[in-house]
C-alpha cells in the first residue's frame, strides 16, 4: 500500500449549501481525513453512520447535538463519536472542522 499525499490547494471544496463546504483530503480504504468550513449559522443536520468519527475543531465555535444532549466546542477542543450515534451541529462562530473517518467514507467520494 503507498501513501496518499494531498496537497491542500489541490484539494478542491465541495460546497453543500447552506454555507457548509466539504473538502475531502488524504485517505485510503481504512481512514479518511475531510475538512468542513461553515460560516455562522450554517447546520449540520443530525445523522447517523456506520463509521468511527473524530472531529477536531480547528478554529470557530460549535453547538453540536449528540445523541440529543448539547455540547459547545471550540478551537482545539475534540470529539470521538463512536458509530451509528445521532450527531449534527449548528455553527455559532464561522469556523473549521477536521473529520476522521474509520473505515473512509466511500459516499463522499461518490463510490456509494
Amino acid at each position: 500500500m503507498q501513501a496518499n499525499i494531498v496537497f491542500h490547494n489541490d484539494a478542491a471544496p465541495n460546497d453543500l449549501g447552506g454555507g457548509v463546504s466539504r473538502r475531502v483530503l488524504a485517505y485510503n480504504d481504512r481512514l479518511m481525513i475531510v475538512e468542513v468550513s461553515f460560516e455562522t449559522g450554517a447546520t449540520g443536520s443530525v445523522h447517523t453512520h456506520p463509521h468511527s468519527q473524530s472531529t477536531y475543531v480547528l478554529s470557530g465555535r460549535f453547538r453540536f447535538t449528540i445523541d440529543g444532549a448539547p455540547a459547545e466546542v471550540g478551537a482545539g477542543d475534540t470529539i470521538a463519536f463512536p458509530p451509528d450515534i445521532p450527531h449534527g451541529t449548528v455553527c455559532l462562530e464561522a469556523g473549521t472542522l477536521l473529520d476522521i473517518f474509520t473505515p473512509m467514507r466511500r459516499d463522499f467520494v461518490g463510490l456509494e
